[in-house]
């Protein structure tokens, strides 16, 4: 059986989504597929988010990753919103699940690793129940 696709949304998919699709391949890449897109793109993943990532996982987001649209990547089994704090970005379904995180884009690195943690946090529950 293939293992289900997993897409994690956003508005821009430049911050949360991307971290969120690092960590599954990361963390859960023997459970699931991890995708990530947004309604709208940006030139480049936020540099913060590539920068602590760096840092604590030494995963280089920039070498497997860049912002997408959801036209872009393969039918998810499940879609994940990262948090609609703005709107809800429409994919054409329900979300499956909100994960209601603040986008710390513009914020302290504290403030981000604090996102990073609990995206962290959320992939290994996720992981878990898929199993």
């Amino acid at each position: 059986m293939s293992k289900p696709k997993i897409a994690f949304i956003c508005v821009h998919n430049s911050c949360r989504s991307q971290i969120a699709e690092a960590l599954g391949k990361h963390l859960a890449a023997d459970v699931f597929e991890s995708y990530s897109a947004g309604t709208e793109t940006k030139p480049q993943i936020n540099q913060d988010a590539v920068r602590i990532m760096k840092q604590r996982y030494g995963i280089d987001m920039e070498l497997t990753q860049y912002s997408k649209l959801i036209s872009d990547i393969p039918e998810p089994d499940i879609a994940i919103s990262m948090g609609c704090n703005v709107g809800c970005p429409f994919i054409g379904r329900p979300f499956d699940d909100n994960w209601e995180l603040d986008d710390p884009t513009g914020k302290s690195d504290e403030e981000f690793i604090t996102i990073i943690k609990k995206i962290e946090e959320k992939i290994i529950q996720l992981r878990n129940k898929l199993k």
